[in-house]
């Protein structure tokens, strides 16, 4: 695990996108502040950059220095949360504007894997994650279902955990406005 993140250090900080196992599924990640990353993996996916990307923070302090006005009751969710839950905030800081939606929120995960939450601290930053699949196509349940052009697509692929299964289902998803409304989005 150890020489996976040094190598998933190198590679972001160098702006390039990497394949990692998630505390949901495999993603397809960059430095979430690179805007020419970003766009490598919209690329590489397929996918319309109007579609927002979500990102990871690795703990709750880089989640309170990302979120602008972050509602009390966030705190409640993430702690009563049964699974990994992602929640959708009015505003924030420090994230690229291509992987933020048009209205200006962002999806935002506190990680609980033990591997994310290394890697996003060491490089003391937040990460997109995004599943590794091109847009439209199912979600690998596992790495040996991740297509080639994926593979192929990305700067580094992590070797930690290709063998297991890491989980076959998609965070929670809910907005949260700064107005107090709550919508549960997945």
């Amino acid at each position: 695990m150890k020489e996976d993140i040094q190598k998933c250090l190198k590679t972001l900080r160098e702006g390039g996108i990497i394949l990692y196992p998630t505390d949901t599924v495999w993603g397809i990640g960059c430095d979430a502040s690179n805007p020419q990353a970003i766009q490598k993996i919209y690329h590489l996916k397929g996918r319309i950059s109007s579609k927002a990307l979500i990102t990871l923070v690795g703990s709750e302090v880089m989640l309170e220095r990302t979120v602008i006005n972050m509602p009390e009751i966030a705190w409640d969710l993430i702690e009563s949360a049964n699974r990994p839950l992602t929640l959708i905030y009015d505003e924030v800081k420090d994230i690229d504007p291509n992987a933020i939606a048009k209205d200006g929120s962002c999806g935002i995960r506190l990680v609980n894997d033990t591997f994310c939450q290394q890697l996003i601290q060491r490089l003391g930053k937040p990460i997109i994650s995004t599943s590794a699949n091109i847009s439209g196509e199912e979600t690998p349940k596992d790495f040996s279902s991740i297509s080639d052009t994926i593979l192929k697509g990305v700067d580094f692929v992590v070797n930690y955990r290709q063998n297991e299964a890491i989980s076959e289902k998609s965070s929670n998803i809910i907005k949260l406005k700064n107005n107090g409304e709550i919508k549960i989005i997945r």
